[in-house]
């Protein structure tokens, strides 16, 4: 669970047990971005060094590897595939959720800062809820574990055609934010 608090909510994000997913996954059609791969550090909401690990996995398929506390923590690591996409202005990624959360796939967006940081935002829930309500996206409201969560039947020429739109920009919320591990 940590690298989806960590990473999704890499989106790769349970925020709270609410969780966006889709039906179907970005297609491994785009490279992402070089500066992603490579490891990646922060502390977490609790005072825990966290690293991330980005590197490929194929040809347009990446994996990103989660450890807690330290790099030689094998039995916390966590480990997910994902592939990428840039619309507009912005970059998302896209991964398989597990089956106890629908078995469907989450999307986040990310950012590269200048100042080589990994910034990752989630989906807000809550405003994607009124989306539904008034026929911008079609999807329906589903129970998760620890609460309702959202699940986007709209394809995703449409979403993204919606996401892209600067009038939402307010949907997305900052998750985590990694800097550059460097050598220690």
């Amino acid at each position: 669970m940590k690298v989806w608090r960590a990473v999704v909510a890499l989106s790769f994000l349970l925020l709270g047990g609410c969780l966006v997913t889709f039906k179907d996954p970005i297609p491994a059609n785009e490279p992402a971005p070089m500066p992603l791969l490579g490891d990646w550090t922060r502390k977490d909401e609790w005072g825990e060094r966290q690293y991330l690990e980005v590197s490929r996995a194929g040809s347009n398929l990446y994996k990103a590897r989660s450890f807690e506390g330290s790099k030689d923590n094998l039995d916390d690591m966590e480990e997910f595939g994902f592939t990428v996409a840039h619309h507009g202005r912005r970059w998302y990624l896209s991964a398989g959720v597990p089956k106890k959360l629908g078995n469907n796939f989450a999307i986040a967006g990310f950012e590269l800062t200048t100042d080589n940081e990994l910034v990752i935002y989630n989906l807000d829930v809550q405003r994607i809820e009124q989306e539904l309500e008034e026929g911008n996206l079609e999807g329906q409201v589903v129970e998760m574990p620890e609460g309702d969560g959202v699940l986007i039947t709209s394809p995703l020429d449409t979403v993204f055609t919606w996401l892209d739109d600067p009038a939402n920009s307010d949907v997305f919320v900052e998750v985590a934010r990694y800097q550059r591990a460097t050598e220690e």
